[in-house]
């Protein structure tokens, strides 16, 4: 059947047009959102935990409208955009006495994830006032973690949904588009990465990847209800060499084209980055290129000599 449109990875054809023409006439007086569960319940648009793709599904029926495809009820009320408006963190100040020692007098360092507990408001602080790139808003899966010493913190990390497409590791997991498109969550991109200034420590960055690539893809499970088979990362070589990330074996795969997502051109209009990956299970190729069904037990990828 032609395929009309294509949105996040789904596929819209005619016959879905009509289902969603039909929801709409039999609950005209409904509200958008009703009417985007009600879509996403008969097509079993769901997430990998169970709850509907509703904010998706209302995003693809207000595109479908523009093209005038369908035509949605009135909106029952228009609510404050709270995504333009919304606000920097409220900084939380922190001991910043300087700390330079050898890593081992940081023993035990505690790597917490902070995602709804009472931290997330000082990871958020921290990041908006020590990271380059600032603070911005997770959109879709992700977690935060901030790690301890003696009740210090002294790092932070953010994890998020993988970019759509990334030609160097599309290329080095060597799937399809659409292998890629049902499979692409088992891939986590690391978004924010905060050595903070004061902790001049050699080693801890390396040792702070380790401790939490070897324990993401269980938190991820526990919240998503699903594994991890793949890490990746984008390093402004601009700014920075990657030092931390090849001091723990990541895998250098290629750039970005320095395009961005949304850019229609082929000239590049941002700075090329570089991209490096981890494989979190021994069998990530095979895992990502077969059709994702419900996570099975598996064991760790053995762990390589660190320098």
């Amino acid at each position: 059947m032609e395929i009309i449109a294509t949105y996040r990875g789904r596929n819209v054809t005619a016959s879905d047009i009509a289902v969603i023409k039909e929801i709409i006439a039999a609950h005209s007086k409904a509200s958008r959102r009703f009417i985007s569960q009600e879509v996403c319940r008969a097509w079993e648009w769901r997430q990998a935990n169970g709850a509907l793709k509703d904010m998706v599904c209302r995003s693809l029926l207000l595109l479908l409208q523009s093209e005038g495809l369908i035509k949605l009820p009135p909106p029952k009320c228009k609510l404050p955009n709270p995504l333009a408006n919304r606000k920097q963190p409220v900084k939380i100040e922190v001991d910043s006495t300087p700390i330079q020692c050898p890593i081992n007098e940081l023993f035990p360092i505690h790597l917490k994830q902070v995602r709804r507990t009472r931290f997330e408001k000082l990871f958020n602080s921290l990041i908006s006032q020590h990271h380059y790139l600032g603070y911005t808003h997770p959109v879709g899966e992700h977690l935060k973690y901030i790690a301890f010493s003696n009740e210090r913190p002294i790092g932070c990390l953010a994890w998020s949904s993988a970019p759509w497409y990334i030609g160097a590791r599309d290329r080095f997991i060597g799937w399809s588009s659409e292998i890629r498109q049902k499979n692409l969550h088992l891939i986590i991109n690391n978004t924010r990465f905060l050595v903070l200034p004061w902790v001049k420590v050699p080693h801890l960055a390396s040792h702070l990847l380790a401790l939490n690539r070897r324990r993401v893809s269980e938190d991820w499970n526990s919240i998503y209800n699903h594994p991890l088979y793949l890490a990746e990362t984008f390093v402004d070589t601009e700014r920075f060499q990657g030092t931390c990330y090849k001091a723990d074996n990541w895998i250098y795969v290629g750039k970005t084209t320095g395009r961005g997502k949304l850019s229609k051109s082929k000239k590049s209009t941002l700075s090329k980055k570089a991209i490096y990956v981890y494989p979190l299970r021994k069998n990530f190729r095979e895992r990502l290129n077969t059709q994702y069904s419900s996570p099975s037990i598996e064991l760790p990828i053995q762990e390589a000599s660190r320098c």
